[in-house]
């Protein structure tokens, strides 16, 4: 059986070493501190809301974009090399668990990752070899996600298949 990081690299297409290689430079520090990441998750949200695809803009409709935004910057600060603003607030990232409650599909990471292309390349205090580092992570990360929620429904399957077999006791 394929490990989730497998299955992120070949659905994503990013092979683990350009997945991680924003483990090779203090990014947060590269790029100057916290500003660039509110620019891109405030440019990403904003983009994700207004996304005219009713089946991916509803994925978000429980959620408040500010609480959304502040959950993302701080977690790409922490991710990139910064001080650990998400974990000091929430706790670990637990980034499958914490996505549980969403479906993250093929399609689903698709979506986002359109958005977050668009929402890099508009965010100018990102340097180019940054924004390829970033992007490699974001969409092998997507793809883990998706493979989490493909486990997390396989397992539920098997449960509600061992449910159904046993005997009522009625």
């Amino acid at each position: 059986m394929q490990s989730l990081q497998q299955k992120a690299s070949e659905w994503s297409g990013v092979h683990p070493s350009d997945a991680f290689a924003i483990d090779e430079t203090n990014l947060f520090e590269a790029l100057g501190g916290i500003q660039p990441f509110i620019d891109l998750s405030t440019n990403f949200y904003n983009r994700v809301y207004e996304d005219d695809e009713e089946w991916f803009h509803s994925i978000f409709a429980n959620s408040v974009k500010e609480d959304a935004i502040r959950n993302q910057y701080e977690f790409f600060v922490q991710r990139m090399g910064g001080p650990p603003l998400y974990s000091e607030r929430k706790g670990h990232p637990a980034l499958i668990g914490r996505h549980r409650p969403f479906p993250v599909t093929h399609a689903a990471a698709e979506r986002w990752l359109h958005h977050m292309q668009l929402a890099l390349d508009s965010v100018a205090q990102i340097d180019p070899d940054s924004k390829v580092k970033m992007m490699n992570f974001f969409r092998h990360t997507a793809f883990f996600l998706v493979a989490g929620d493909e486990l997390k429904n396989q397992r539920q399957g098997v449960a509600c298949k061992h449910a159904a077999s046993k005997p009522s006791s009625g």
